[in-house]
């Protein structure tokens, strides 16, 4: 598995990504109604092309298949954070999140900070993060619980 910088032609299968993940591995924690607003079935794959792109966005890839994404902002902040639903618990968010804290530090950053799902909490926790405060967001109406959650580097 290779960890290397998110292009443009890597979107459609980011959004695919994206969208089976949060249908397939959040629903878990999440109701139909809650993922379908999270993860519409119309996607706009421009804004995503431009939102990718305007961060330091990190993809690992197995072969020719995406098995994750993670980005980060320049704030500190990662903002989209996935892995694939087929690469669950095989150490893909670790590689993506060692190259986060890597360029975090490379940028002079000495914290992270993430809104994590109930899903991805545990990950986050296991990688050191702590929950600052849980809250509830909402998103195309419809309220979904996450947590606000930072790491010191």
């Amino acid at each position: 598995m290779k960890i290397r910088t998110y292009e443009i032609g890597d979107t459609q299968k980011i959004v695919k990504l994206f969208y089976d993940t949060v249908h397939e591995v959040n629903i878990r924690d999440y109701t139909k109604a809650q993922v379908d607003a999270w993860a519409p079935a119309d996607i706009d794959i421009e804004s995503w092309t431009k939102s990718l792109s305007s961060k330091f966005t990190f993809v690992a890839e197995e072969g020719d298949q995406i098995a994750g994404f993670g980005e980060l902002e320049v704030s500190g902040h990662i903002d989209r954070f996935y892995c694939h639903k087929d690469f669950q618990r095989q150490g893909v968010g670790k590689l993506i999140l060692t190259e986060i804290e890597s360029k975090a530090q490379d940028l002079g950053l000495n914290k992270l900070f993430a809104e994590a799902s109930i899903t991805a909490r545990a990950f986050f926790e296991s990688r050191g993060f702590i929950v600052i405060r849980k809250q509830e967001v909402e998103r195309r109406d419809q309220k979904f619980i996450n947590f606000v959650m930072e790491k010191y580097l």
